[in-house]
């Protein structure tokens, strides 16, 4: 009688740390831990290494946004005193040029993840177990401490026909090479309109239409209806307070219908951009084996310091929330692997958030909002001025926006700032060390803006507030 062969146990390693997911969130994390004296592990399994922000996300959207913002300023050379006839967008130039700038940034990443400092798995994993995750070959790795770094993932909510329909992503928008003759966006968030605007500049027919009262909903009300009016201007048209009724596919390209002030609207165009949202990429994950809750949003459930459900699997960036902001999924990677070992982090605070859209006009925003600080109870003041007052921004015709400073009161103290205008990602950064920092506005005032330059704007709203102070 024949005996059977016998079964091979599956090879099993040991770290001290592993992350699932090469991204911003996971790499800060490894490095963080690696230089703790830790053995580390990252597993990835992506088609290529890098992440969303350098791969699909900020990186090479913020190329072709600059691309067409040089385009748009050419088209309107005559408002400078010069002609640029027949200046047009070479979509395959910005493409060739997009790819130059991220390849740099992708190939940086890849040596840094295939450094001796760690021990790189090309593969996808799931939890076994609350100390264990298996690979794609069946081999399995144990770890004191997991992170889990798998970002998001575009979402497709229940729309009628969307599912039937043929649509982009944010991910089929950063690759076209062709120019669109028209395209229909489903939204109204950051994605959306960043590159609702891109594709209007460089020659789509653009329609938005967004469920929410406004655009930008996230922001003040002065700030997305700045934006949204700067839309109008450049023919986006722009439908708000919507309940979409339809999608379908017709012979040219795509119909959408929707209901708008008590009336059933109808728009065609050649294409659709889904651009409703994305969501946190935790599928095949095993999750439940590791004893990981997750949110109703589906984003893992983690306290201050990053740190699951399971005390030994924490979670960051764009998968755990509530910011889906690089700096802050690098700032919670790092928060976890501190924690994981002992050390002692200060937990994760958003009281300084830094957030920016890189619409024309740019909104940034750092800080509490004033709806956040009337919840706590604390009284402040604020003072605005506006671009249009402005000598920098007049002589640049960047004239749409203001900016604004949120001041505790009586203390002086500086606890946000607005910025809707020109440049505001920039701007925004001398708040943002005032609000991380403490600082109050007198301590602003004593500090030289140099003139004529866009940032000393802030100037005016801070010797409001001192002198009402």
């Amino acid at each position: 009688m024949q005996e059977s062969p016998a079964i091979q146990s599956k090879p099993t390693s040991r770290f001290d740390f592993v992350v699932i997911g090469g991204g911003s969130a996971g790499y800060a994390a490894a490095r963080t831990a690696a230089e703790l004296g830790k053995k580390v592990a990252i597993v990835d399994g992506a088609k290529e290494l890098g992440g969303l922000c350098i791969l699909r996300g900020c990186m090479p959207s913020k190329t072709l946004i600059y691309s067409a913002e040089a385009l748009h300023f050419a088209q309107n050379g005559e408002t400078f005193g010069f002609a640029a006839d027949n200046a047009k967008a070479d979509l395959a130039a910005m493409q060739r040029r997009k790819q130059e700038v991220i390849a740099e940034f992708a190939e940086y990443r890849q040596g840094q993840l295939e450094s001796d400092r760690f021990t790189l798995f090309r593969q996808k994993a799931r939890f076994r177990d609350e100390g264990s995750v298996e690979l794609t070959d069946g081999s399995v790795i144990e770890a004191d401490a997991f992170l889990v770094a798998t970002g998001s993932v575009a979402s497709s909510p229940k729309v009628p026909g969307l599912d039937q329909t043929s649509f982009w992503t944010s991910d089929e928008v950063l690759e076209l090479d062709e120019l669109p003759e028209s395209v229909i966006t489903l939204g109204g968030g950051v994605v959306a309109c960043e590159l609702a605007q891109f594709l209007a500049r460089v020659g789509a027919k653009v329609t938005l239409v967004q469920r929410s009262p406004r655009i930008l909903k996230e922001f003040s009300k002065e700030a997305s209806l700045c934006v949204e009016q700067a839309f109008r201007d450049e023919g986006i048209e722009v439908f708000t307070g919507t309940q979409l009724e339809q999608v379908e596919e017709t012979d040219g390209g795509v119909s959408v219908r929707f209901q708008h002030e008590g009336a059933l609207v109808e728009r065609k165009a050649a294409h659709l951009f889904n651009a409703l949202g994305r969501k946190p990429a935790t599928k095949n994950l095993g999750l439940e084996a590791a004893q990981v809750e997750l949110l109703a949003s589906g984003h893992l459930k983690t306290d201050g310091f990053q740190q699951t459900t399971n005390p030994r699997i924490y979670a960051a960036g764009d998968c755990s929330g509530p910011h889906e902001i690089v700096h802050v999924a690098i700032r919670q990677g790092e928060t976890a692997a501190f924690h994981a070992f002992g050390q002692a982090p200060d937990p994760m605070s958003y009281d300084a958030l830094l957030k920016v859209v890189f619409t024309d006009p740019q909104i940034a925003f750092v800080g509490l909002t004033e709806d956040e600080l009337r919840a706590r109870g604390l009284s402040f003041l604020t003072a605005s001025y506006p671009f249009d007052d402005h000598g920098k921004s007049i002589l640049m015709n960047a004239m749409r926006g203001h900016v604004k400073v949120i001041a505790e009161k009586p203390s002086g103290r500086v606890l946000g700032a607005e910025c809707v205008g020109k440049d505001a990602g920039e701007l925004i950064q001398a708040l943002s060390l005032a609000v991380s920092l403490r600082a109050n506005v007198q301590d602003l005032i004593r500090a030289d803006w140099y003139h004529p330059t866009l940032s000393e704007i802030w100037t005016y709203p801070l010797e409001d507030l001192a002198e009402e102070l």
